[in-house]
């Protein structure tokens, strides 16, 4: 059982990781935002209590200690520094080692641990050295509030925690001992909610608590006890006067006695045993509306009813073929609502598949701010469309490529401080991450206002390196283009970062796997900007449905322009195969020939034609059968070179209908009329 809870403990401490990340690095820019202060040391405050409580005293020795300098920054003993926030994010990288091996079993993880807790301890020993002037001031009023015997004062406090409280992690004991840290304490346990052993779920707590708290801390400091749980629970905090306080002490008397008389020992042990038992969130009653809009799912459930909703898709084609060829209305009814139905249930599991770039966000700010330290440079990640949703399979493949992207960026695109002043150019480098939605695409854009690059240097590169001629003409554009083959860099030195030729094409390669493509523009000096395509999910695509021979294929519905009809002979005698559509010259396939199918003898072709861009181009097919829901499936080996085929789906009698990759049709049929023309 505990094994299941901590594996909880680690989910929610990865999001806590995650939430102070993003904080920090809004800290750095902003050190004096108290705000962000306050959250820092909130989230520490969660993770240290967490962790202890589940076996992660490592961690929960960290934690303590930047909670204690995040402390002095809060109360305005310390300012926010460079080293701080260097600490800390080393910090959160160690946390990261401690939720996988909590023992520190890998190799020089125990050394790490220690030369971390070392220079935490220094920066903590060396405050009042720091901060004289500050810590000088709160000594003299320490010993001024000795001095004045100033009295402390008493509060009343109410702790009613939901009987749901044991479940996912926390333990109303742990808080209880943490207000004993703050000052004198007398606690009344009420415990006569406590059913029979019979009836009695240990997995509930039925025990609520009053409080008589002595302290010369303020109430704010008490609600910091209980501020990760006072949404959940009821809590009831109230400063006593003298006269209450001594009415307040013959209470507690009165009820300790009667309950030493009435409440059955064994009630008493059994309640002890519920409160030792594994913690978790309890809701109250005005706020489960609340609690039951959001949950936690894991990403094999979505995975599986993702596949159920795919497998749901073809059994519905199935059904509509079969009730087309029935002469049963009442069948045909039944088709069209499960279509209908189907439909729907597909449009909310997508959305429920989907989650914003913002979720993978915080990993490329880090690396920027890690890597401009390292190389010295200042540069700022700007994020705009962040909240632009994905197939949660496709930000999953996407974070790498974007990552080596940033790092090209960061260590050969961006100058350093000297040559950008030098060169006129703001002292702070920036990297604008763009995204935003383009039709049923999304368009991710990463734009630096670094060096460029020099297609001159590119052109020499690939000439030393065999791999165009000398007197090749290529434009601008194709020259870019050329970064993305294997093993070609212009990096003038080759550094820990990148410069070794190893990336761009696996960035490349990586994209397409996810139906993308990446694009490059640069201009010498003034920067350089990569856009990458890709689809919103990968699972389902309408398709237009088509036949060629005897085989179908199914054209993404997105890249449809017009279907028309044309006479074969026409297209077999056109000239460099330009065919007038609606008074338009348009290029067009010959998809017979391209997939090297018999010649057919009929007199009308279909011609559909698709878009990309600016351009559009026509596919020759013999039939078009109107549009279908295409579920996509790998390719097998046997289309594994075949570059215009991206996938392939099951139609509703079980044929295989291949799936095309319009995109790339166009810009082979593009490359092959310039040859043409020249």
């Amino acid at each position: 059982m505990m094994d299941q809870f901590q594996a909880k403990f680690i989910e929610e401490a990865n999001d806590l990781i995650a939430t102070l990340e993003k904080t920090l690095l809004a800290l750095e820019q902003q050190t004096d935002d108290k705000s962000l202060v306050e959250k820092v040391f909130r989230v520490m405050h969660t993770l240290k209590g967490n962790s202890s409580m589940f076996g992660f005293d490592k961690m929960g020795a960290v934690t303590h200690d930047l909670e204690t300098i995040y402390d002095f920054v809060r109360e305005g003993k310390r300012q926010v520094s460079r080293e701080l926030l260097n600490i800390t994010f080393a910090s959160l990288d160690h946390f990261k080692v401690l939720l996988a091996d909590p023992q520190l079993t890998a190799e020089n993880a125990q050394a790490t641990h220690q030369q971390l807790m070392q220079q935490i301890k220094t920066m903590i020993s060396q405050e009042p050295a720091q901060n004289q002037e500050i810590s000088g001031q709160v000594v003299a009023d320490a010993t001024k509030v000795q001095a004045e015997n100033i009295q402390a004062n008493t509060y009343h406090i109410t702790f009613k925690p939901g009987e749901n409280i044991l479940l996912n992690g926390t333990n109303p004991l742990y808080l209880l001992d943490e207000l004993h840290g703050i000052g004198n304490c007398q606690v009344i346990a009420h415990t006569e909610a406590v059913p029979e052993a019979a009836i009695l779920d240990i997995s509930k707590c039925y025990a609520h608590w009053e409080v008589y708290l002595t302290t010369s801390a303020d109430e704010n400091a008490i609600r910091d006890v209980f501020i990760f749980v006072e949404d959940e629970c009821e809590i009831r905090i109230e400063k006593q006067a003298q006269a209450v306080l001594i009415q307040a002490q013959e209470l507690i008397h009165e009820i300790t006695r009667q309950a030493s008389v009435s409440l059955p020992s064994s009630k008493e042990e059994i309640a002890t045993d519920i409160v030792k038992k594994k913690a978790s969130e309890y809701t109250k009653i005005e706020s489960k509306e609340q609690l039951v809009s959001s949950i936690r799912v894991s990403s094999e459930k979505l995975d599986d009813l993702m596949n159920l909703v795919s497998e749901l898709v073809t059994t519905q084609a199935r059904l509509s073929l079969f009730a087309e060829q029935s002469t049963l209305p009442e069948l045909n009814a039944i088709a069209e609502n499960v279509e209908k139905i189907s439909r729907q249930l597909r449009d909310n599991t997508f959305s429920i598949c989907l989650v914003p770039l913002e979720t993978i966000l915080v990993r490329f700010q880090r690396l920027v701010r890690d890597l401009s330290v390292e190389l010295g440079k200042d540069i700022i990640l700007v994020a705009e469309g962040t909240d632009t949703e994905l197939d949660k399979s496709v930000i999953e493949s996407l974070a790498d490529p974007l990552l080596h992207i940033l790092r090209n960026s960061i260590d050969h695109g961006i100058e350093d401080t000297a040559t950008r002043l030098e060169k006129g150019k703001p002292k702070q480098g920036k990297i604008l991450l763009k995204a935003f939605y383009s039709g049923t695409n999304v368009h991710i854009q990463i734009q630096d206002d670094g060096a460029g690059i020099d297609p001159r240097k590119i052109r020499e590169k690939a000439i030393s390196k065999g791999i165009i001629s000398a007197e090749a003409n290529l434009s601008d554009r194709e020259l870019l283009d050329l970064i993305f083959l294997p093993g070609f860099s212009t990096a003038s030195k080759v550094t820990d970062v990148s410069g070794r030729g190893v990336g761009m094409d696996v960035v490349r390669r990586k994209i397409a796997d996810i139906r993308g493509e990446v694009e490059i523009k640069s201009q010498p000096g003034i920067g350089t900007t990569l856009t990458i395509k890709l689809p919103v999910t990968l699972s389902i695509i309408d398709g237009l449905l088509v036949k060629i021979d005897d085989t179908h294929f199914v054209i993404p519905l997105t890249a449809v322009d017009k279907c028309y009809e044309a006479v074969h002979i026409q297209l077999i005698h056109s000239f460099n195969n330009l065919i007038t559509l609606d008074g338009e010259k348009v290029p067009f396939f010959y998809l017979r020939n391209e997939f090297e199918m018999p010649q057919t003898h009929e007199s009308i072709e279909q011609i559909v034609v698709v878009k990309y861009d600016d351009k559009r181009v026509g596919l020759s097919v013999d039939a078009i059968i109107g549009e279908y829901q295409a579920v996509l499936k790998p390719l097998g080996k046997l289309y594994k070179n075949q570059e215009l085929i991206s996938g392939a789906t099951i139609l509703g009698d079980g044929t295989i209908a291949l799936v095309m990759d319009t995109s790339k049709m166009i810009k082979q049929f593009s490359r092959e009329l310039t040859v043409a023309t020249i």
